[in-house]
């Protein structure tokens, strides 16, 4: 039961097999039908939709035994929970919870707050509402004919880095065009952003090649040293027949705008109510010129840029190999020859790392370079978290350190990348329950973009000079040689402080009667003092998380957004 577009629902039946796909996909009634014929077991209805593209939910049920999985990327998820001791299972965690009448976790609210964020792994099985579970991405549902759970089944692992940079650009330009495609599929106007960095531009030029209509929309930042707005004006000259909006910062909304009174009832906290009224605003002009879709580049970043901690990686199999990007990567970030030594020697396990992260909580960031050589970059408590809540995060941690867990891969930049993308499939999924408007599609975060990318062997993929060699070369000929050669992205630090000076007042509202520091978990004289326009941007880091979870509390009563007033004024070039 549910309610979604007819579209994006393919179903076949063949004996005692059914199965429906749910989503965006290549997936066709006849093809499945053929593919089902011969399956006998739950696991089996995968077989059924192998090589298909898009982002969807896969549901089957062969002799009464039930399968269900969403997105190795999380955009799509699974969630249980019992009913009057019946088992139920949905796409949204906050349905449940209302179904079943669940309290709030304030155990997942205390891990969200950590920053660099860890929930995608640390709470993988576990949800914000208590009794509600979810199913880990890369496993599936499975029910038997009387209701019981059967143990936990992986349909997916991520790939083994071994391809050339030729080899897997030429699977990224399939994924990635098989990706956009289901975008477009639906005939009528899509949107896209262009920013002018890289990933939304190769974006915009694949969607023009199929759309009916395209719909660029970009919003000039404010600081004078970011040049996207020139990439973006030659991404323009070369789409002439796209209707393209450019928006002034007088005539978008501040990042922070409206958050005082923001209300976003969702299944988890998001980190994205510093921009939700930008978003608000870009999603319904783009609406207004017609538009059934919105594509952005989130993901490009992860799948296109190596962490450093691959060369962890190598230097444990190949050290001969590592020592040159080494002293390349140390030189650029200035980091000592003791410390890189010591990040790239020690080579701990992913229990490991939990256990130390899980110690090091209060302790300052580890420096730059170093920092990210491990497993993933390790989180901190942020300076207004109280004793209390540093407790619960420790124990989080611990806790999930306990069963000895495998990291999501074998690799460690494998695992980070991964690890990345969920936290963006997470904040994807919650965007897509509040904004109104079209949807949001990220098809760099589509499970066949995300395995091409991830083929790659790292150091094929990280070149002196070149930005995304492997995104550059799988789009050669599709977008502009020129604007491939592009080396750098812009920066967005003064839209960030601009937005902080002119609506702290509001930051700082959020801090009064807080629901975070009445669960116990933040100190808001501590926080109230953070708030400040000449704070470190290191110091605010962790703000984002705070202010998705006090927004999420309050939104607990239910109500939509708040409404905030922008300028309706729009040009068309």
């Amino acid at each position: 039961m549910g309610r979604w577009d007819a579209r994006q629902e393919v179903s076949a039946r063949a004996g005692e097999a059914r199965i429906v796909v749910l989503g965006r996909s290549t997936a066709q009634a006849g093809t499945l039908r053929r593919r089902i014929e011969r399956v006998r077991l739950p696991a089996e209805a995968e077989h059924a939709v192998t090589g298909l593209a898009g982002s969807f939910h896969v549901l089957a049920s062969v002799g009464g035994r039930v399968w269900a999985r969403g997105t190795a990327s999380a955009v799509r998820r699974v969630f249980t929970t019992h009913i009057d001791g019946v088992p139920v299972a949905a796409g949204r965690a906050d349905v449940l919870a209302a179904l079943s009448d669940a309290d709030p976790d304030p155990g997942a609210l205390a891990v969200r707050l950590l920053h660099p964020p860890v929930a995608s792994t640390v709470l993988a099985d576990r949800t914000f509402w208590r009794n509600v579970r979810a199913v880990p991405p890369q496993e599936a549902l499975v029910w038997e004919r009387d209701g019981r759970r059967g143990p936990g089944v992986r349909w997916w692992r991520p790939p083994e880095p071994h391809l050339s940079l030729t080899e897997a650009a030429a699977e990224v330009r399939t994924a990635l065009t098989d990706a956009v495609g289901t975008c477009t599929a639906g005939g009528g106007t899509v949107s896209a952003d262009l920013s002018g960095g890289l990933d939304s531009t190769s974006l915009c030029f694949l969607a023009a090649r199929e759309a009916d209509r395209l719909v660029t929309v970009r919003w000039e930042g404010r600081d004078p040293d970011n040049d996207d707005a020139a990439w973006a004006a030659r991404a323009r000259e070369a789409l002439p027949s796209a209707t393209h909006l450019v928006l002034t910062g007088e005539e978008s909304p501040d990042w922070f705008a409206g958050v005082g009174g923001l209300r976003l009832p969702s299944e988890e906290p998001c980190a994205r109510v510093r921009d939700f009224a930008k978003q608000s605003d870009l999603l319904r002009r783009v609406g207004e010129h017609g538009s059934r879709l919105h594509l952005s580049g989130g993901g490009g970043d992860e799948m296109f840029t190596p962490f450093p901690c691959h060369l962890q990686d190598l230097a444990a199999t190949r050290p001969w190999r590592a020592w040159r990007p080494l002293s390349r990567e140390r030189h650029q970030w200035r980091a000592g020859h003791l410390s890189v030594a010591r990040g790239v020697l020690r080579r701990t396990t992913y229990r490991r790392w939990l256990l130390d992260a899980a110690g090091h909580l209060t302790l300052a960031p580890p420096p730059g370079f170093t920092g990210m050589l491990g497993w993933q970059p390790e989180p901190r408590a942020p300076g207004w978290a109280t004793p209390e809540a540093v407790v619960v995060m420790t124990d989080a941690l611990r806790t999930a350190a306990a069963d000895s867990p495998e990291p999501l891969a074998p690799q460690r930049s494998v695992h980070c990348a991964l690890q990345q993308v969920r936290e963006g499939g997470n904040t994807i999924r919650v965007l897509n329950q509040t904004l109104s408007g079209p949807d949001m599609a990220l098809p760099y975060t589509d499970d066949a973009v995300v395995t091409a990318a991830l083929s790659v062997r790292p150091l094929e993929a990280v070149r002196p000079g070149a930005y995304k060699p492997l995104l550059g070369a799988a789009l050669s000929g599709i977008v502009p040689a020129h604007l491939l050669a592009r080396t750098d992205k812009g920066p967005y630090d003064a839209d960030f402080y601009h937005g902080l000076r002119r609506h702290r007042g509001e930051l700082l509202a959020l801090t009064e009667d807080s629901l975070l520091a009445d669960a116990g978990l933040i100190d808001t004289e501590r926080l109230r003092r953070a708030l400040h326009h000449h704070a470190a941007a290191a110091e605010l880091d962790p703000l984002l998380h705070t202010l998705g979870c006090e927004v999420w509390l309050r939104s607990l009563d239910g109500g939509g957004p708040a409404p905030v007033p922008y300028p309706p004024v729009t040009r068309t070039r």
